[in-house]
């Protein structure tokens, strides 16, 4: 009866080890990685009899991890996937709600600016309208500098995220290989240690809402988990770091290293997938081309209305002064250009002057010195590089609208700078003009007809299409007036000035038509139309412009609205407005929004089937545990029983026997 007893037993602990996994079980339905268990049975070695082979009992062989890996590194991928879409859709809805609010989106200040001038056009002596239009440019230029604190403080936020998401893949990777270690040591006996398992694989799947992974199985339940393009992060038992360290050719920018050993390699445009992804992304997407396009925008407003004030005169007979702050004050030059750290002079600055703000791009670039004269330039956006050029060279070198020359310090083979032309153009316009009488409305000619004419020939005032910017009011002195006599029998118009003026063509006039009349004069191009049929003897004269109520040089700054100033980058581009340039920075903002919430809202339904995949296969579900512990508990008090009866039979004998 002994053999009864023993096949009761092995019943008891089995059946009490199959309620301890699923006591194991339950109390763990809520951690997070935990792969339901089961443990397995198999028949002891039966014993032979006379009558046959006769069974021991059972014996627990293995407490078994359900788990499908496969499953698993679905959830992963996932996992990288959604957490790289939502945080690059979470910097997005922040940038488009700056870039398309009313409060601080650029285009209600641009009308604003350009109702304001409209206004003071209407009555270009008045002193209260012209004060309106100087505060709409205030604000205007408020908005900018508002957007470019608001962008570089995104910037920052990033950074400072790089750097604590950083910490977390360090630790994680620390822990991953303290669980390769001690998994390594516990799977020794031939069994898997599944809690460790299940903890390595949440350790995992939390790495992945960091940065994407990749996972190569060994030998003995160890893994290496790999980043971006096949960078270790953690090979068997041995960890590396992840280092986030100010940007060695921007430090404004927080670059990502790996620390291995002694070597340190930069894999911040190598990385993809998980928050640091889209974080990075985002910034390369979308962050900097976004300051770029409104720095540009900015610089474009200041230069095109600078430019045209100073082809006008004021209420005071003076030369229009500039509006905005000259965008190639010293303190923007500075700006444009930074050496990297390991330059043979990591002081040395190059001037980077805007020449021609029309070709500006929305890009930045890497200039490279094969020599300490000779350097190509490397265009960010499209990689395209241009050169060589000559450092020394007179003028300096020239592309997309901007000059590079050497402002201090030297250079060697081999070393390198970032130019960024445009990033901080919002952040420094500003007003500098403070009394609304020094806007140059006026234009600087004016032409009338002698009262003494006899035909029915009209002039147009005339224009500056060619000259010095600015104007000088001394220099025109010297050269007007000019005077025009129609000879009836050459059919031309001589001109009679001083300063050795002169015509591209002779001044034919044909009577009824339309006439082009231009003539140079002292460096100066002036243009003019006539009309109607003159006589024998009739005269018009140019002269400077004493006139304040004028408006002739404002109705051109008002054209400025929708004139194509921007995005000249090739010969045959049309460019754009100022309007149409930030409106389509803003659709290229919403769209980019759009297509992130499409992402993230697809790529978190991925993850949650990915998820219910897993828990279906691997989950704790409580009904059919409740339904093994009762399984369970009969299972143990029938073993108990079969022990009673072992035990009622054995007593059985031993009184017969007396």
């Amino acid at each position: 009866m002994a053999d009864l007893f023993n096949i009761g037993l092995s019943g008891l602990k089995a059946s009490q080890t199959q309620l301890s996994v699923t006591g194991q079980n339950i109390s763990n339905i809520n951690t997070p990685g935990y792969s339901r268990q089961s443990a397995l049975q198999e028949a002891r070695q039966p014993s032979f009899s006379g009558s046959g082979y006769i069974g021991n009992g059972t014996s627990i062989v293995d407490v078994q991890r359900i788990h499908n890996q496969f499953l698993t590194n679905q959830v992963r991928a996932s996992t990288a996937l959604n957490s790289e879409a939502t945080a690059f859709q979470s910097q997005l809805e922040e940038l488009n709600v700056l870039l398309s609010g009313t409060a601080t989106g650029i285009t209600p200040g641009l009308q604003n600016y350009f109702n304001a001038l409209q206004t003071a056009i209407e009555d270009p002596g008045n002193l209260p309208a012209r004060q309106l239009f100087l505060s709409e440019a205030e604000g205007l230029a408020s908005r900018f500098n508002t957007v470019q604190e608001r962008l570089t403080v995104q910037n920052q936020f990033i950074g400072e995220q790089v750097g604590t998401l950083s910490e977390q893949v360090s630790r994680l990777a620390s822990s991953i290989a303290s669980y390769n270690d001690s998994i390594g040591k516990a799977a020794a006996n031939g069994k898997q240690p599944n809690d460790l398992l299940d903890s390595r694989d949440e350790a995992i799947r939390e790495l992945s809402e960091l940065v994407g992974v990749t996972i190569v199985p060994q030998d003995n339940n160890g893994i290496n988990v790999f980043i971006g393009s096949g960078q270790p992060l953690v090979v068997g038992n041995q960890a590396s770091s992840m280092m986030a360290v100010p940007g060695r050719s921007d430090p404004s920018r927080t670059d990502l290293l790996l620390v291995s050993g002694g070597s340190e390699q930069d894999v911040t445009n190598l990385i993809s997938g998980g928050e640091l992804g889209g974080l990075v992304r985002y910034r390369n997407e979308v962050l900097d081309p976004a300051l770029n396009a409104v720095g540009r925008l900015a610089i474009s407003i200041a230069d095109e209305f600078n430019t045209q004030l100073g082809q006008g005169l004021d209420l005071n007979g003076r030369v229009g002064t500039d509006l905005f702050k000259d965008i190639n004050s010293d303190d923007q030059v500075a700006l444009r250009s930074r050496a990297r750290a390991n330059n043979s002079d990591p002081n040395a600055r190059l001037d980077v002057r805007i020449s021609d703000a029309a070709s500006l791009t929305t890009s930045d670039y890497e200039v490279m010195f094969s020599s300490a004269t000779d350097f190509s330039v490397r265009r960010v956006s499209d990689n395209k590089v241009s050169g060589p050029f000559n450092l020394s060279a007179t003028p300096p070198p020239e592309l997309d609208g901007f000059t590079i020359e050497l402002n201090s310090g030297g250079i060697g083979a081999g070393d390198r700078f970032l130019l960024t032309p445009t990033r901080f153009g919002a952040g420094a316009m500003n007003v500098t003009m403070k009394q609304p009488e020094e806007l140059g409305f006026a234009a600087p000619v004016a032409a009338q007809a002698s009262l003494d004419n006899r035909g029915t020939a009209k002039i147009t005032q005339p224009e500056i299409v060619g000259g010095p910017q600015p104007i000088d009011k001394s220099v025109l002195a010297t050269l007007l007036p000019a005077t025009f006599t129609f000879d009836q029998a050459t059919g031309q118009l001589n001109l009679s000035t001083g300063g050795g003026a002169t015509s591209p063509d002779p001044l034919v006039i044909t009577p009824g038509q339309t006439n082009t009349v231009e003539w140079s004069n002292g460096g100066y191009t002036f243009r003019m139309s006539l009309t109607g049929t003159p006589l024998n003897g009739d005269s018009f004269a140019a002269s400077v412009n004493n006139g304040v109520s004028d408006n002739r040089n404002a109705l051109k700054l008002s054209a400025l609205q929708t004139s194509p100033v921007l995005g000249k980058t090739s010969p045959d581009a049309k460019g754009f407005s100022f309007v149409d340039g930030y409106g389509d920075l803003v659709q290229r903002v919403a769209t980019f929004t759009s297509q992130a919430r499409s992402e993230s809202e697809s790529s978190a339904a991925v993850l949650k089937q990915a998820t219910n995949n897993r828990d279906s296969v691997s989950a704790v579900n409580l009904d059919e545990e409740a339904t093994n512990l009762i399984i369970f508990e009969q299972y143990y008090n029938a073993s108990a029983q079969v022990i009673q009866i072992a035990r009622s039979v054995f007593d059985t004998l031993i009184n017969s026997i007396r």
